[in-house]
Parts: structure tokens; sequence; C-alpha cells
């Protein structure tokens, strides 16, 4: 009914004209009218009958006027209207009528128009009566001989269907698709031939296969896609017979459709676990990949990819071919390449790490020529983290990617920049051998920083790593070199004043000298020396460290003074001349006075804060006093410091690793030696009380069982029952919601609870926020005290609460009062179905909460009284992810922050900081206080998780 629906409204566009017309001015126009007429009767006809209506005094017109006539479109209409109309007599006997239309496509499956017999041998594919069938038998057969492959297609179609419903119609069905399949040469006709077999007669299929087994290369793609098909069952259930088909599988994987070779692929690892067979079939998806321009196509069969290397016998087999995986890196989409250097990542070993290293440096060579593409940057930060990884796995491959990496230092992209940093940080740390390598090319490349955030990181690697004296000494240098000339003020009023010559104004001690102009229209002006100095000057190529300090950021200058500190206290632990101690020492508190000084001038655009001034005041500080506490501070503790976050996060990496896979291994292994677990066997605690499942399942199988409260799985499923109506109403309603990812399915039940007849009932639904309905439920007929199933298909778009609601409409049969209305509750979709816990690094946590625009704030009303139970309630309610380790969480104390972060299928980032504390006169049973900070990309976002954590913060006790 549903197909017979949809083509009906696909063929016909059928116009409100107002009032519905009568079955008796159908019937007059099926009489007398002409074919345009009866075209639009038997168009309201099947509408009609699809809203629930019988009309059966139109049966007979139809077959006298409508049928015998040539019009293909009326034919077409005929084909839908004979399968929806009821053929039966109320004992269940078929209607005499019938007869007539039998035969009407007896002649329908002889007519010499190819497409009216295989339209007609599609519509006998719907019939459920074999009383119909019985006579077309013959010329069904007759069909299978035609001339036209699509007559010969939906002949065999036709007895398919037949076959599988009323096999005595037609029992030497088998027989006739072997004699049909070794004469036919149409590869769709051979498709569906073959195919019946594969249903209904195994054998049969199989000794055909064995006959052409090594001419399947040279068959069309529908042909071989069936071929796999019967193998893979064929093996499925017979794993002996693996040997008689593996070379034909061999074979398809050469096929030119990249469809047969994709499932001739999965068919291939499914029969056998040899690692010549996983090595083709992975070889095969490969190929797809890189050949495939869809990117969708190179993102599923990635999966498989990812798929095989879960087995780790498969995974020794891909290693071997990880050289081949990294050539899908052509792809120019960036969720591709990133799947890739994953599955790299995870399949790179000592055999292969210096081939991948080599690959990936060049890529990362091959991006800083690459302009104009917004996803370059993004792809350089993988490569990157890739490098990254594969070098704290392999540490013997660190010096030759680390001059690489160093180079992108310069870069515009700040985030590849700062991914190397990270990169050069952790090896340094880690890696005495790598330490003079780095630091020279640190220092190499410390010019061409363009990132006051990479300078800033920059200097704390030099100040903390810079061990000997020719490195502090070349570090000095390359910071006033980078600095330019001090003190800082006074060369910037002489650049403001240029060279100035004799008679002009002196400078003023604001910086400013005045001088007097002509223009060009004779008038006078006066211009200051500074102001002209900057116009003049501001193509003028300045020290980064330098521009930095005057475009007003020293933040970067509190870094300096830490370095220079450090630098400072190490060079006087290294030299013992106190000349030399106090010279070195000298030069280091100058270039911090004159920043001081220089951020105090009024000279910058930014005047220096309170905080920078602070920390470069309390630097000079311990350069005056040289105390043993700040020594072991500044060039001990900042180490330990680094080395001790280092740590905790491999030691987090490592658990979370562990964890996954003992999950994978729980999930899909069991041990030999397990005991077997009988439920009905196992005493189980329920409510306190211990019982044996043994007596109680006796119970229920007699019936006697006492009755108990529901159990979870069963009130899952009712808490998606969403009542619509009251039990009061005419009409009730209740909804089923069926969640599936982008998809929402609502299953409504509707009972008539008056004993009148509801004529074109129709539930009329909307939505508001990014819901879209698919179709529009139908109308339909309902008796009294009946019953009936509608279900209706929502898509949605993005994370955010939606609502569904409507009303249902009706007319009451023989009633002559308006079009009565019943109005449904709202139905409110949760967010939570589209959102899961994912994970991010600090870094990007830090990006997406910058770069975020959308903050709801939520303050913290609940009756929990410990903060960790808040928080772990609060990860459970919204599917959250807590970022901050659990060492940081842990321990008595008054406060508490964290970071949590969440992912929607919809990939849309949710980022959360809680800031919660416990009052400190409110005793041991007060609850918390605080606030929660939402940010997201979209305000729905933010709004609606904001409004789920306000529903859900309290506990009911």
């Amino acid at each position: 009914m549903a197909l017979a629906e949809q083509a009906c409204y696909t063929l016909i566009n059928i116009p409100d004209d107002g009032e519905p017309p009568t079955e008796q001015s159908l019937k007059q126009d099926f009489q007398k009218g002409s074919v345009k007429t009866r075209v639009k009767a038997l168009k309201k006809t099947i509408q009609m009958i699809l809203n629930g209506e019988k009309l059966p005094s139109l049966l007979m017109p139809i077959i006298q006027y409508a049928l015998p006539m040539d019009d293909h479109t009326l034919k077409k209409l005929l084909l839908i209207y004979f399968e929806i109309v009821p053929k039966t007599q109320v004992d269940g006997k078929l209607l005499h009528e019938m007869i007539l239309v039998c035969d009407a496509y007896r002649k329908d499956l002889q007519h010499p128009n190819e497409y009216v017999r295989g339209s007609t041998l599609r519509f006998l594919c719907k019939l459920k009566e074999p009383e119909l069938l019985e006579p077309l038998m013959p010329a069904i057969k007759g069909c299978l001989e035609h001339r036209h492959a699509y007559v010969r297609r939906n002949a065999v179609l036709a007895i398919y269907t037949i076959y599988k419903s009323f096999d005595f119609l037609i029992s030497e069905a088998p027989e006739l698709m072997q004699d049909f399949l070794e004469k036919e040469q149409d590869a769709s006709c051979k498709r569906n031939a073959f195919m019946m077999l594969i249903h209904v007669d195994q054998e049969r299929a199989l000794d055909y296969l064995s006959t052409c087994i090594d001419q399947v290369h040279t068959f069309g793609d529908i042909l071989q896609l069936v071929i796999v098909e019967l193998v893979y069952k064929v093996c499925f259930a017979n794993p002996l017979e693996r040997a008689r088909f593996i070379r034909c599988i061999y074979n398809l994987l050469n096929s030119s459709s990249a469809a047969v070779r994709y499932e001739a692929a999965g068919t291939l690892v499914t029969l056998s676990s040899a690692p010549t067979a996983v090595k083709a079939a992975a070889s095969c998806y490969i190929d797809l990949i890189v050949k495939e321009s869809d990117n969708n196509v190179k993102l599923i069969v990635l999966d498989r990819l990812l798929g095989l290397k879960e087995n780790p016998i498969h995974e020794r087999v891909l290693q071997d071919l990880v050289m081949d995986i990294v050539r899908v890196l052509s792809s120019p989409d960036l969720e591709v390449r990133k799947k890739c250097l994953d599955l790299v990542l995870d399949l790179v070993s000592s055999r292969n790490v210096d081939e991948v290293v080599l690959v990936l440096k060049k890529e990362v060579t091959n991006t800083m020529n690459v302009t104009g593409q917004d996803d370059v940057g993004n792809y350089r930060q993988l490569l990157v983290r890739t490098l990254h990884s594969c070098s704290i796995k392999f540490p013997d491959v660190a010096p030759t990617i680390i001059p690489v990496l160093l180079e992108f230092l310069s870069d515009t992209n700040e985030d590849a920049a700062a991914d190397v940093l990270v990169f050069v940080r952790e090896a340094i740390q880690c890696y005495d051998s790598l330490k003079p390598t780095v630091l020279s090319k640190l220092l190499d490349e410390f010019h061409r920083i363009k990132s006051v955030r990479i300078l800033r990181a920059a200097l704390w690697i030099l100040g903390e790593y810079c061990v000997t004296l020719p490195d502090i000494r070349h570090v000095m240098d390359e910071v006033k070199k980078s600095l330019g000339e001090i003190p800082i003020v006074d060369s910037e009023l002489r650049k403001a004043a240029g060279e100035e010559k004799e008679g002009e104004a002196p400078i003023s001690p604001t910086g400013t000298s005045s001088r007097t102009l002509v223009t060009d229209d004779g008038t006078y002006a006066t211009q200051s020396a500074y102001t002209a100095a900057t116009s003049t000057k501001k193509d003028e190529e300045r020290p980064p460290l330098r521009g930095f300090l005057l475009d007003g950021d020293f933040f970067v200058a509190a870094a300096l003074g830490t370095t220079l500190t450090k630098l400072a206290l190490r060079f006087m632990s290294l030299v013992t001349d106190p000349q030399k101690q106090n010279t070195f020492c000298a030069d280091a508190m100058l270039v911090m006075a004159s920043v001081v000084h220089f951020g105090k001038s009024g000279l910058p655009k930014k005047a220096i804060t309170d905080d920078d001034l602070d920390r470069l005041m309390l630097c000079i500080r311990v350069l005056c006093d040289r105390s043993d506490l700040m020594v072991e501070v500044f060039n001990e503790q900042c180490r330990d410091s680094l080395s001790a976050m280092l740590t905790a996060r491999h030691q987090e990496k490592a658990t979370d690793n562990l964890q996954l896979e003992d999950r994978k291994k729980s999930a899909n292994s069991e041990e030999a030696d397990d005991p077997i677990v009988f439920s009905q066997l196992v005493a189980k605690q329920d409510g306190g009380v211990l019982e044996n499942q043994f007596e109680v399942s006796l119970l229920q199988a007699v019936g006697t069982a006492p009755k108990k409260a529901e159990t979870v799985t069963a009130k899952s499923q009712l808490s998606k029952v969403h009542q619509l109506t009251g039990f009061s109403d005419p009409v009730y309603a209740e909804a089923y919601i069926h969640v599936n990812q982008f998809d929402i399915v609502l299953d409504v039940l509707v009972v008539n609870q008056t004993a009148d007849t509801l004529q074109g009932l129709t539930l009329e639904l909307a939505t508001l926020g990014d819901l879209k309905l698919v179709e529009k439920p139908s109308s339909l007929t309902m008796g009294p005290h009946d019953f009936c199933n509608i279900k209706a298909s929502v898509k949605v778009a993005s994370t955010e609460n939606g609502i569904i609601f409507g009303n249902i409409v009706y007319d009451v049969s023989g009633g002559q009062s308006d079009r009565n209305c019943v109005v449904l509750n709202d139905i409110h979709i949760d967010i939570m179905d589209y959102i899961v816990p994912a994970r991010c690094t600090d870094t990007e946590f830090r990006k997406m909460w910058a770069e975020f625009e959308w903050e709801n704030k939520v303050t913290v009303n609940t009756n929990i009284a410990s903060m960790s139970d808040y928080l772990k309630h609060l990860l459970k309610c919204t599917n959250m992810n807590c970022l901050t380790p659990e060492k940081a969480l842990s321990g008595d104390c008054g406060f508490m922050a964290a970071n949590l972060y969440a992912r929607s299928i919809f990939g849309e980032d949710a980022l959360a900081n809680l800031s919660i504390e416990k009052p400190a006169d409110g005793g041991a049973h007060a609850p918390v206080t605080g606030h929660i900070r939402i940010r997201a990309k979209s305000q729905g976002m933010a709004l609606s998780l904001g409004d789920k954590i306000n529903l859900s913060q309290k506990v009911q006790k």
C-alpha cells in the first residue's frame, strides 16, 4: 500500500478542487467522459481508496470503460488501482469481476509493445491472489522468450515472486531459470535469474557458477556482485567450500567496477585470514581510496582498513603496506588525510619508521609551497603532530625530524608552530642527545619568528636548556639583536626626530618635536617629528621583539625577563671572575630596565600591565639579591615542573590505551577457562532480597510469578512513549520516538474512542527549531473503536532543543458539523541523543574557548553536597567528558575547577568550565555553589545545553 501510495503521488499530482467527488459522479465520468476525464476520475478514485474509502460500485465501470483503452497514462493508473482495490468478497472468495481483469492482463502480457508487457509483469509481482495468477502463468512463461531484454528481465522477477509466494503455480521454476541462464546473453536478465536461484535453489546456482567460474571476470558488474553474494553465503555456511571459490574472489579483485572490488575484498577477508588474502584485500582497499574521487567512499573504505587493523594478525600484514597507505595523503580532503595519518601512526614500526618519516617530511615541505587553500595550515598541523608521535615512539628518528620542523617556527600558522615547539620542548627534555641540535637550530630560527606566542615559548626553551657558556652568550646576542638598540626610549625618540637638522626644534621630553611645513596648496602646517617618523618609517623593518613591544605586547617582556634571569644566574655559576659576572648581570638588568622604562614612557600603543611590570621587577630583584632559594626556583624547579607534567601526561595516555584495550578484549573475546554462566542457576539480589532465579523462571513459565517492577530496558523503552492527547478526547494518540542519528521516526498510535466512523483523519505536524518534517502523513478513515499506526519522519540538522507539535483533524461520517480538531501535546527532542563525550588537547580547548562567540552562564543550584559527586552527576546528565586530570581534582579543597568537552554527531563542539566551591560556613551537608560557563559555536547549542543542566541539577532523594 505504501509503494502504491508513493507511486500514485509521484505519477499524479491531484489538485484540491474543494468538495470531494461522489461515487455517482465518478461513475458518470467513467461512462460518458473523454480519455482525459477518465484519467482524472481514476486519479481521484485512487486517492479516495488510499484514504480509506471502499467504492465497490466503481469496479465494474472501470473494467468496462477504462480497462480496454490503450492510453498509456490510463494503463499506469489502472495498475495502481488494481493493486490497492479489494479483490475478494467478505467470505474471502475472489470477486467475479476480477475474471475480466485477468483476461485483460493476459492480453497485455501478449501486447506487441514491450513496455506494456514489462509494466504488466511488474504489476503481477504485487498480486497476492493465486486465483488471478494461475490463468496468466503460460503467458508469463512465454515472456521469457521475448526479443526485448526489458520483458525477459521483468518476467524473471515475476516468476521469482510468484514462486516464493505460491510455488505450486510454477513448481518447475528452478529448472526453468537454469535453462534460461544457459541461453541468456543479457547481463541484467542473467543477474535476475541467478539471484532467484541463489534464494530458492543454491545447488543449481552453484552448478551454474561451476560451469563458468573461469569466465566470471568477463561478466557485467551487476552479475559479479550477485556472484560475490553467493560465494559469501555458501562459504560462510560451509567453510569447506572456500578452496573451491577463493580463486574466483581473487579474480574479482581486479574487476573494472569499484563496487565489485569493494565487496570482493570484504568477502575475501571474511573467508580467509591468510596473510596473502589479507594483503590482497588491503591493497584493493588502498587502490580504491586513491582512485575514487568521492570523499565519502574514501572514508568508508578507510573505516574498513581500520577494522582490519583491529585484528593483531592482520595488523602485521598492514604494516608492510604502510607506504601504500601513505599514498592516500594525495587526497585534498582534510578528514581523509586525518584518518589516513591516524592509521599510519598506528601501523608504524621500527621496520618502516624511516620511510614513513621521510614521506611525511616531504609532505610537510610541500605544504610550504601551497597557497590559497584553507586547510593547508590544518594539514600541516596534523603532519607535525604525527611526526611528533613518531619521534616519541621511536627516538632514533627525532634528529632527522627536528631540523625540518623547526623551520616552521616562522610559519604564519600559529597552531602548527605551537605544535612544533611542544614537540621540541618534550624532545629536549626527554633526550639529552638532541639538546645541541635543537638549541643550535632554534637559535638560527629565532630572528625569523613572527608570532609573539611562539617567541615566548622559544624564549622559555632557550632560557631553560642553554647551560653552556657559548649557548648562553649566543642567546644574549640573539636577544639584543631582536630587541634592537637600547635604551629603547632614547633610541625611539631619536628615530622619531629623525636626523635633525640645525635650526629644528629640539625633542621634548615626551618624545615629540614640532616643525613648520608648507603644504601643496601653500598653507602652513605643524607636524610633530614623532608623527612624521611614524608615518614615513612604518614600512621600515623592525626587529621582531622590538616590534612586539612597540605594539604594546609586554607579556613577551615578562618571558624575556625570566629567560635573562635564568641565563644570568647560570652564567654566574659557571664563571668565577666577579667582573665578568657583574658585566653579564648588568647587561641583563639593563635590558629589563630599558623595557620597564619603555613600557611606562607612553611611546608604545599600550602601556605595560601591572602583572608584567611586577614580573620584570621581580627578575631584577632576584639578580640583585641572588639568594639560594631564588636560584633553585629559577634553575631547577621550573624544569622539575615540566618533567612532572610530561610524566603525568604520558601516564594518563598509557592508562587510556590500556583501558581501551581492556574494553576491546572484554567485548570481543572470552577466555577458554571462563565458567559458563546459566542465569537461571545464579542467585541474584533484587531490592536487598536474594532470589533463586531457577524458581523464579519456573513460576514465570506456569504464569504464577509475582509481579515486579519493570526492568531497566522496559523503563527505557517506556520513557520514549509520549502521550499526545487525553484519555477523554474522541481520538487518543501516543507516540513512540525512534532516534537514529540524523533521523527521528514518530510511530503514532491513534485510537478512535467514539462509535462513529472518522473520515479524512489526518495527523498534522509542525516543528520548531532545526527540525524538518520529511513526509506528510496521509489521511485515513477509521471505523468505530478502531486503531491504527501512523509513522512520520523528521530530519535533524543540528544539536539544539527541538519541539514537534500539531493536531489531529477529522470529519464524522454522516455528521453536519465542521471539521473536528484535537490539539496534541508538544514533543520535546532531547539533545542528549546527539551529544557524545570527546577529548581534545588543552591547546585546542583554549583555542576553541577563545573563538566561540556564544556563552551561556548557568548558576549552580543543586542539593548535592559533594563537589566530586556534583561533577559526576553533571558528566552523566550532559554526556560530556572531563578534560581536567583526576589528580588535579583529588584532595580536600574548598573549591573545584574543571574543563568539560563534548561533541555532537553533526561535528559541533561544546565546551564547559565548571567552577564550584563548598561554603565555609554551611556545614558538611550544605550544597555546593558556583557557576558553569558553556561556550559553543552556535547559540542553539549553548542554550540547549544550559537548559539541560538547569533541568537536571537536583537529584531526587
